[in-house]
C-alpha cells in the first residue's frame, strides 16, 4: 500500500527556484517515499531528525540541497515534505 506525500505550501513555492537537477532528485525522492515509506536509507546522508522527521541530501557540494519530511499520520500513511532548499537554511 502506497504512502500519500504532500508538500508544504512553502515547498511548492520554492520548487521553481531550485536547480533543475535538484528538482529531478526531489521528484524521485517523492516517488520513493510514496512507494517505500518515509525511511529512505539509500539516500545520501539520510537520517532521522526526530521521532517522525527525516532528511536527506538531494545534491552534495556547494551548495548542498536537502529535503526534510515528516510523518503526519501512520495509520493513513501520510507524509508531508516540510522543507527543500540549501543545507544552511534547513530547520534542524
Amino acid at each position: 500500500m502506497n504512502w500519500n506525500v504532500t508538500l508544504h505550501p512553502k515547498v511548492v513555492k520554492n520548487i521553481p527556484k531550485l536547480p533543475e537537477r535538484v528538482q529531478k532528485s526531489l521528484a524521485f525522492l517523492l516517488r520513493e517515499i510514496e512507494l517505500n515509506g518515509p525511511t529512505q536509507g539509500r539516500w545520501p546522508n539520510y537520517g532521522k531528525i526526530e521521532k517522525d522527521m527525516h532528511h536527506c541530501h538531494l545534491k552534495k557540494g556547494q551548495p548542498t540541497y536537502v529535503a526534510v519530511w515528516q510523518v503526519i499520520d501512520k495509520e493513513i500513511r501520510l507524509v508531508e515534505v516540510t522543507y527543500v532548499g540549501t543545507h544552511e537554511k534547513a530547520p534542524y
